[in-house]
């Protein structure tokens, strides 16, 4: 390991993995796992629409998600033991959004929507590739399956 990670990291990683246990955001989290992923901004709104229940669990989960990304992006959080700490759920809910997020992002005129977020979900998949060939191809593959088809 080129930087070997501090207590703090694993303190800081604990106190995410808290977080994530937290009632509502456990609930966004299910919520978020039972929906397929978002192809359009369309279907986004659809899904989530402003006001919505469902729009502040989106929003919980992803924020939350970019937020932990954010800590690993600036070097507050060591980037492989956030990888190896089994921080999929990151992957999971990068792989729901990316499909609309360009066009999410040119609508609102705001290239950093889940900047975060798309950083360290393309390291992951750097990592994943070096450390685990064809895992990768697998886990998308299986959520991919889940797009509803088009009408």
């Amino acid at each position: 390991m080129k930087n070997p990670p501090t207590y703090e990291d694993a303190n800081l990683i604990l106190r995410l993995y808290e977080l994530r246990r937290e009632e509502t955001l456990r609930a966004a989290r299910k919520w978020m796992g039972a929906i397929p992923p978002f192809t359009s901004r369309e279907q986004w709104l659809g899904t989530c629409p402003p006001g919505s229940e469902e729009n502040a669990y989106y929003r919980m989960v992803t924020t939350y998600w970019d937020m932990a990304a954010s800590f690993v992006a600036t070097g507050v959080l060591n980037r492989e033991l956030f990888f190896r700490a089994n921080n999929m759920e990151l992957m999971f809910v990068w792989e729901k959004v990316k499909r609309m997020l360009p066009e999410l992002r040119e609508v609102q005129k705001n290239p950093r929507v889940l900047a975060n977020l798309e950083e360290i979900a393309n390291a992951f998949i750097e990592y994943l590739h070096a450390n685990n060939p064809g895992y990768y191809e697998v886990f998308a593959g299986n959520i991919a399956k889940t797009i509803p088809a088009a009408k």
